[in-house]
C-alpha cells in the first residue's frame, strides 16, 4: 500500500468515527490499566459485565489490596483465566502502591514491570489514557495490517514499528481504535466483509467476499 492509499485509508476512518474510544468501560487511568489486564484472551463485554460489578466496590490499588485475591476471584470468575490474572491484579496493586502512591505511571518501562502488563497493555494504557500515539497491536491490528497490506510483517514487533512509521501522525493517535474496530467489526477473521468495507478499493486483499445472497 502506497503512502497515498495510507492517507485516504485513515481519512476514511476519521469522518467515519472523528472520535473513536476503546470499547472497555473505564473512569480512571487505573479501572483501565485492570480492565485491559483482564482482557487478554477475553471479550471486552465479558471484561465489563465483570467490572461493572467491581469497581463500584474496588476501583483504586490500595481498595482492591482491601478486597483481596479471594474476593476478586468472586467477581472475575466469568472471565477466562480468572485465577491468574487476580494474582497479578493483586501484585500490580501492591507495586502501585509501593512504588508508584498509588497512581498508573505514564512510561512505557514502569507499566510493563508490572504483573500481567506486557507491551500491548502498555501501549493501550500509553494511548488511551495519557494521551500518547502508541499502537498496541493485538490480534485485530495485526490481521488488518496485514491483509490489507497498510503494515505487513511477520510478527507484533514488526507490524508495530511499521504502523508506527506508515501511520500519518495527524491520524496517529487514534489509529490504534479505528483498526482495532475495523478489525473487530468488518475485516474480521474467518469471512471479512469485504463487500461491505469503506477500505475495499484501497486494500490489497486477493480474496475479497463478494456480498451474501439478498444484501
Amino acid at each position: 500500500m502506497n503512502p497515498a492509499k495510507r492517507y485516504e485509508m485513515f481519512v476514511r476512518f476519521r469522518a467515519a468515527n472523528p472520535k473513536p474510544e476503546t470499547e472497555l468501560e473505564y473512569t480512571t487511568p487505573f479501572e483501565l490499566l485492570i480492565a485491559v489486564l483482564l482482557s487478554a484472551q477475553a471479550t471486552d463485554v465479558g471484561v465489563n459485565k465483570a467490572t461493572r460489578k467491581l469497581y463500584p466496590v474496588a476501583n483504586t490499588p490500595q481498595a482492591m489490596l482491601d478486597l483481596g485475591e479471594e474476593e476478586l476471584k468472586t467477581y472475575i470468575q466469568t472471565i477466562g483465566l480468572y485465577k491468574t490474572k487476580a494474582k497479578n491484579v493483586m501484585s500490580t496493586c501492591r507495586m502501585l502502591v509501593e512504588l508508584h502512591g498509588g497512581e498508573v505511571p505514564r512510561d512505557r518501562a514502569s507499566l510493563e514491570a508490572l504483573p500481567g502488563v506486557g507491551r500491548k497493555t502498555a501501549n493501550v494504557v500509553m494511548n488511551t489514557a495519557f494521551g500518547e500515539p502508541t499502537m498496541a497491536v493485538d490480534t485485530h491490528i495485526f490481521r488488518v495490517a496485514n491483509r490489507t497490506g497498510l503494515a505487513p510483517g511477520k510478527n507484533v514487533d514488526i507490524v508495530e514499528q511499521k504502523l508506527l512509521k506508515f501511520v500519518p501522525k495527524e491520524f496517529l493517535q487514534d489509529a490504534h481504535h479505528w483498526l482495532i474496530l475495523h478489525g473487530r467489526y468488518t475485516c474480521k477473521a474467518r469471512k471479512p466483509e469485504c463487500w461491505n468495507c469503506m477500505q475495499r478499493d484501497l486494500c490489497d486483499y486477493r480474496s475479497k467476499t463478494p456480498a451474501p445472497d439478498g444484501v
